[in-house]
C-alpha cells in the first residue's frame, strides 16, 4: 500500500528551457511550487544557492533548477523530510564525486577532448605571461612632468602694437 501512495505521488519531471539563468518566478513554475518554498529550501540546502544580480534577483542557472526538482521529488513525491532530503542528496552528491572518470576511447572527438586542457592551460600561461608585461610596463612608467605654458605674452614695449603677431 506505501509502495503504490509513494508511486501516485511521483511528480514527472517537467522540461526545462534551454536557457543560461532563470528567474526565481521561472524556476517557481517549472518545479510547481511558490517563490517562497524555493527561498526557504536555500535555507536548507547548501547545493540550492543561486547566483544574485545587481538588483539583489535571485538567477537560478540549470544545475540549480535540476536540484530544486530533485528536493521537490524528494519531500512532495516520496515523503522525505527536509533533513531525510539533505541526507539523501549528501550520500548522492558523494557518490558522484567518488565515480572514477572513464578510460578515454580513442575516437577523435575523445582526443580533441583531451587536447583541450593542455591547450587552455597553455592559453592561460599565455595570458599570464602578457599580463605580467603589462604590470611591469605601468610599474615602469614614468609620468610625464606637467607642461608649462606661459599664460601671458610677454610684449615689448618698443613694439608699438596692442595685437604682435
Amino acid at each position: 500500500m506505501a509502495s503504490q501512495l509513494s508511486r501516485n505521488r511521483v511528480v514527472d519531471s517537467p522540461d526545462i528551457p534551454d536557457r543560461l539563468y532563470f528567474k526565481i518566478g521561472d524556476v517557481a513554475r517549472i518545479c510547481a511550487v511558490e517563490p517562497y518554498v524555493l527561498r526557504f529550501w536555500e535555507t536548507q540546502f547548501p547545493h540550492l544557492k543561486p547566483n544574485k544580480s545587481g538588483t539583489g534577483q535571485r538567477l537560478y542557472r540549470r544545475r540549480e533548477v535540476e536540484l530544486a526538482l530533485e528536493i521537490k521529488r524528494l519531500v512532495h513525491g516520496e515523503g522525505y523530510t527536509l533533513s531525510g532530503a539533505r541526507q539523501a542528496l549528501e550520500v548522492n552528491h558523494r557518490r558522484v564525486e567518488a565515480k572514477p572518470a572513464a578510460a578515454p576511447e580513442s575516437s577523435p572527438a575523445s582526443k580533441q577532448a583531451a587536447k583541450r586542457p593542455d591547450s587552455f592551460s597553455a592559453t592561460v600561461g599565455n595570458v599570464r605571461t602578457e599580463l605580467r608585461q603589462i604590470l611591469s610596463l605601468l610599474s615602469n612608467h614614468q609620468p610625464r612632468p606637467p607642461r608649462q605654458r606661459a599664460r601671458l605674452l610677454s610684449v615689448s614695449p618698443d613694439s608699438g602694437s596692442l595685437f604682435p603677431l
